[in-house]
C-alpha cells in the first residue's frame, strides 16, 4: 500500500515515513500542500496523511482541492488544534479521520490500518484472501493451506497487492505505483526479482500455482493460467 505523507518539519516527517516503511507502506514525503496535489494526480495513493499546518496553504485548503480533484482515498488529518470545532473543520475539508499532535506512533499506525480497512471489499475486513492464501492485515501475517510463509515486508505488500486484485492482470507500472515509491526506477528488474523471490515462498512448496506471469503484460494472481 502506498501512503502520502504531507508534513513540512522534516522530522516529523522522517519520523512517521521511518515507521511506516518499516511496517511495510511504500512511503512518498511531501513539503507543500501544492506538491502534494501535484503527486497525488500522478500516483495513485492509497492514503493520505496531511497535516493541518503548512507553509503554502493549509492542510484544509488541500484536502478540499484533492477532493474537487477526484481523489477518493482516505485522508488522515494531523493537527496541533484539539478544538472540537477545529476536528469537525477538517472533516468537512474532506479528512476521514483526525489525529492530533503529539502522537505515539502506534496511534497513528492503527488509525492508518483502520482507514485502509474501510478501502477493502466487503467493508471492515481486515483479513484477505483468495485460494488457499490468507492475510491478515492487522497481525500481518499470511498463510498459505494453513502453512505460515515468512515474508519480508516488501513480499507482503506485493502479496497484498494481488490478493486486492485477484484474476486481475497488473502491469510493472501498477505494480511499480503502488508497492514501491516515487523514486522507483521503472528501467530496472527489482520487480521481477521480487515476483520471483515471492512465488519461491508463495507456489513452489504447493501443487497450485497461482501467480502467473502474461508476456507482454505483467503478472496475475488467479487458479488457472488461461
Amino acid at each position: 500500500m502506498r501512503v502520502l505523507v504531507v508534513e513540512d518539519q522534516r522530522k516529523v516527517a522522517g519520523f512517521i515515513k521511518k515507521g511506516l516503511e518499516e511496517a511495510g507502506y511504500s512511503v512518498d514525503h511531501a513539503e507543500t500542500g501544492t506538491a502534494a496535489e501535484a503527486m497525488a494526480s500522478d500516483h495513485p495513493y492509497d492514503l493520505v496523511i496531511l497535516d493541518v499546518m503548512l507553509p503554502d496553504q493549509n492542510g484544509l485548503d488541500t484536502a478540499r482541492h484533492l477532493r474537487s480533484d477526484g481523489f477518493d482515498r482516505p485522508i488522515l488529518m494531523l493537527t496541533a488544534l484539539s478544538a472540537t470545532k477545529d476536528k469537525v473543520h477538517g472533516l468537512d475539508a474532506g479528512a476521514d479521520d483526525y489525529l492530533t499532535k503529539p502522537f505515539e506512533f502506534d496511534e497513528l499506525l492503527a488509525r492508518v490500518r483502520a482507514l485502509l480497512r474501510r478501502q477493502t471489499p466487503g467493508g471492515v475486513a481486515s483479513v484477505l484472501s483468495y485460494a488457499d492464501i490468507e492475510m491478515d492485515l492487522v497481525k500481518r501475517k499470511a498463510r498459505r493451506a494453513g502453512q505460515e510463509l515468512t515474508l519480508t515486508a516488501k513480499e507482503f505488500s506485493l502479496l497484498e497487492y494481488f490478493l486486492r486484485n485477484p484474476e486481475r492482470p497488473l502491469s510493472r507500472t501498477q505494480i511499480a505505483e503502488h508497492v514501491w515509491d516515487a523514486h522507483f526506477d521503472s528501467e530496472s528488474n527489482v520487480i521481477d526479482v521480487y515476483i520471483n523471490m515471492l512465488r519461491k515462498k508463495v507456489d513452489h512448496p504447493f501443487p497450485l500455482k497461482l501467480i502467473h506471469t502474461l508476456i507482454g503484460v505483467g503478472y496475475v494472481l488467479r487458479q488457472n493460467t488461461h
